[in-house]
């Protein structure tokens, strides 16, 4: 079968003040319906750039982009988006803010609210369906953002740093409901993290990107077992393995773009 989702010689480039910035150049990336895939690399490397091709917010420079075996052209709806911040609209309850997609699409009010009642419930946050956004912590925003995501059945789903601005027990919390809700869907799953640790323990594979413009480093299957427990995972052999050697990698490009940015600025 051909991948969900196929890059071919992704190029974006922008014109700032006269200046052209050359984000991405020359990315190609196959992604296997089901998997999960996370990607690490400098900031400002294209990561986010690179999503934004894939759904449609930008358009690439050159290069094709296929999804399910059909080149994409415009906004793909089939595609899900969740963000780094959660967007949750303040006027709006919980269940109202995660049935939302449903309501778009003219499903009725019962049918979305049981819909977003199961997965209320599924990430814990059973008992604040009534609830505002201002009255919920940061971490059951962020489990807002992801079911809200979930409810209308996207088979891909694109994750922009999703638990960047949580602390680090929020965070590990967060991983872990997230592989439980991606084994029991299965959906296919493209992540953004500046975490290392986290990019190993929730991936098939892992891609490290260059520094700008972004380009695949390296990509590295992820050979541990699933089920993962996230919260021991980071003593395993095979995970220490993993970590040293995408480390070095990464290490090394955080460097180049360290560099190229004094550089830039003696410049």
């Amino acid at each position: 079968m051909p991948p969900i989702l196929s890059i071919k010689n992704l190029q974006k480039e922008f014109f700032s003040r006269g200046n052209r910035v050359l984000a991405v150049e020359d990315l190609s990336l196959d992604v296997e319906d089901g998997e999960f895939i996370t990607i690490v690399g400098p900031s400002g490397c294209g990561k986010s750039t690179l999503l934004n091709c894939i759904i449609g917010l930008v358009h690439p420079t050159s290069g094709v982009i296929t999804y399910k075996d059909k080149k994409l052209h415009g906004i793909n709806t089939d595609i899900g988006y969740v963000p780094q911040s959660d967007y949750l609209y303040a006027w709006r309850t919980l269940i109202n803010n995660v049935a939302f997609p449903l309501e778009m699409r003219g499903v009725d009010q019962k049918t979305r609210h049981d819909k977003a009642r199961e997965l209320i419930q599924r990430v814990g946050l059973a008992g604040f369906e009534d609830h505002y956004p201002h009255e919920l912590s940061g971490g059951m925003r962020q489990r807002a953002n992801i079911i809200r995501t979930l409810i209308y059945d996207p088979d891909v789903i694109l994750m922009d740093e999703p638990f960047g601005p949580l602390d680090a027990q929020t965070r590990i919390i967060l991983q872990d409901q997230l592989l439980k809700l991606w084994r029991e869907a299965r959906k296919t799953v493209i992540f953004i993290t500046h975490d290392l640790v986290e990019a190993i323990a929730l991936a098939d594979r892992v891609v490290v990107m260059t520094s700008r413009p972004g380009n695949l480093r390296s990509v590295a299957e992820v050979d541990i077992p699933r089920p993962r427990d996230v919260f021991t995972i980071h003593s395993q052999e095979a995970f220490r393995r993993t970590y040293d050697q995408l480390w070095q990698e990464l290490r090394e490009e955080v460097q180049r773009s360290e560099d190229w940015m004094k550089n830039g600025s003696a410049g």
